[in-house]
C-alpha cells in the first residue's frame, strides 16, 4: 500500500487525525500535487487551528509554487498561533521567510 492510500484509509477511520492529515499533505506536495497538498494544509487548519506545522509548511509550499501574497498571508497566521501557543522555533522560521518575502 502507498504512502496516499494508507494515509487516505486512517482519515477514513479518524478524519480528525492532524498527524494523518499533515502527512497526506506532505505527501501530495512531495508528489508535486500542490493543490491537493494546499487543499490538506487548508483542511488541517481548519480542524485544528493550532498545529502550526500545517501553516509552516503550507506558507513554504506556495512560495514554492510561487504565490509570494498567499504565503505571506498564511505566515501571517502562523505566527499569530506560534505566538499564541508558545512554539519559538516555527515563529522564528516563520518570521525569518515573512522578512525575506517582504523585503
Amino acid at each position: 500500500m502507498d504512502k496516499l492510500a494508507m494515509l487516505s484509509q486512517i482519515l477514513t477511520q479518524n478524519p480528525n487525525d492532524a498527524f494523518a492529515r499533515y502527512g497526506l499533505a506532505m505527501e501530495y506536495v512531495s508528489q508535486k500535487r500542490i493543490d491537493e497538498g494546499l487543499a490538506e494544509f487548508d483542511r488541517l487548519i481548519e480542524l485544528v487551528p493550532d498545529y502550526v506545522p500545517a501553516y509552516q509548511m503550507s506558507a513554504q509550499t506556495l512560495v514554492a509554487a510561487g504565490r509570494t501574497e498567499d504565503a505571506v498571508a498564511r505566515l501571517h497566521l502562523g505566527i499569530a498561533t506560534a505566538n499564541r501557543t508558545g512554539n519559538q522555533h516555527a515563529l522564528a522560521e516563520m518570521e525569518a521567510l515573512r522578512e525575506d518575502l517582504t523585503a
